[in-house]
């Protein structure tokens, strides 16, 4: 008997689209910088946002209402990341608000640099308890929500520093590039569940977090960027809008280096 030959499935040259509409994002520590940017352009490109500040305020608001003045739902909730029961609190709050969440980011990030010769274990633990365990509990909390729905995007916002050497950074290279490897394992474990789990990784990027940096140490810098400048907030915020997508629908595990050829 001649076995049966499936007929390969007919190639689409369609191109999926870029719209967010109808869907609802969360994206951590988005009160300024990069998360500030990728929360506006994901309500930009369609999406409701929630957005979260361990401490609130003004400038949370300020996110909040610029994205309500585009015609979008937004919220933002005061929180600590790295605490399980503020996070399962904020959880709460969130579908209780929104009704899911879609598109999570897991942007929040602080550093406390210092050689490692006078690195303590409480600027190491601070670090690691909100770059890297605020992720896992944040995620944690939505992730099997999005699988059981059969849509969902997860984006981490790693660093370059996690792929190149950083002095004086050994907590904070060390937190971002456990998250890459994070980032890798969930993403095949959520792959069939048609949950993608990606990360970005910014070079300089003109943010507060430069503002200590001496004028000569950025002049370096950019100096050592193909591309002769610092990076915007929102081309990070592009990249992650792209990655939300459903054109970015298969791509999942992977590191996307926003960084002006600083590192290739």
């Amino acid at each position: 008997m001649t076995p049966t030959v499936e007929k390969p499935q007919e190639i689409s040259f369609e191109v999926p689209t870029t719209s967010l509409a109808g869907k609802t994002a969360f994206v951590t520590g988005a009160s300024r910088g990069i998360g500030k940017a990728i929360a506006l352009g994901l309500a930009q490109a369609g999406a409701d946002v929630a957005v979260s500040c361990n401490t609130g305020g003004a400038l949370a608001e300020q996110v909040r209402d610029s994205i309500r003045a585009m015609g979008r739902k937004s919220n933002y909730y005061a929180h600590n990341i790295a605490d399980p029961v503020e996070v399962e609190k904020m959880h709460a709050e969130i579908l209780a608000d929104f009704g899911r969440v879609d598109i999570l980011v897991n942007n929040a990030g602080i550093t406390r640099d210092r050689s490692f010769k006078k690195m303590t274990k409480q600027l190491w633990d601070e670090v690691m308890n909100v770059d890297l365990d605020g992720v896992f509990l944040v995620t944690k909390q939505f992730i099997d929500e999005m699988s059981e729905r059969g849509w969902g995007r997860v984006i981490n916002i790693s660093s370059m520093v996690a792929e190149i050497d950083a002095f004086g950074q050994t907590n904070y290279a060390a937190a971002k590039a456990a998250l890459i490897g994070f980032t890798k394992a969930l993403a095949r474990e959520y792959a069939r569940k048609n949950v993608t789990v990606n990360a970005i990784a910014p070079g300089y990027v003109h943010t507060d977090m430069l503002a200590g940096v001496p004028a000569a140490t950025i002049e370096t810098v950019i100096q050592a960027t193909p591309v002769g400048r610092l990076g915007n907030p929102g081309e990070i915020a592009a990249a992650a809008a792209f990655l939300a997508s459903d054109a970015a629908s298969f791509i999942t595990g992977q590191v996307l280096d926003v960084n002006g050829g600083y590192a290739m």
